[in-house]
């Protein structure tokens, strides 16, 4: 089970991914934009959703918006 980003490298835990799409949050009015760094990913049991904190919120995002850093 390889976890894969949108251009197809295969992420691993800890590494540092960026956003190639603004992503709307989820119940909040907050934007992510692209281009944001993630440092710090968690890989989860779903190998197209990695876990971040973001401005000290957990959250889950799909790898087919990020790129490997």
């Amino acid at each position: 089970m390889d976890v894969v980003d949108s251009n197809g490298t295969i992420l691993a835990e800890g590494d540092s991914v960026t956003l190639i799409k603004d992503l709307k949050v989820k119940g909040t009015s907050t934007t992510l934009k692209r281009g944001k760094m993630i440092k710090n990913i968690k890989l989860t049991s779903n190998e197209e959703e990695v876990e971040c904190r973001v401005d000290k919120v957990q959250m889950v995002l799909k790898t087919c918006f990020l790129k490997k850093a």
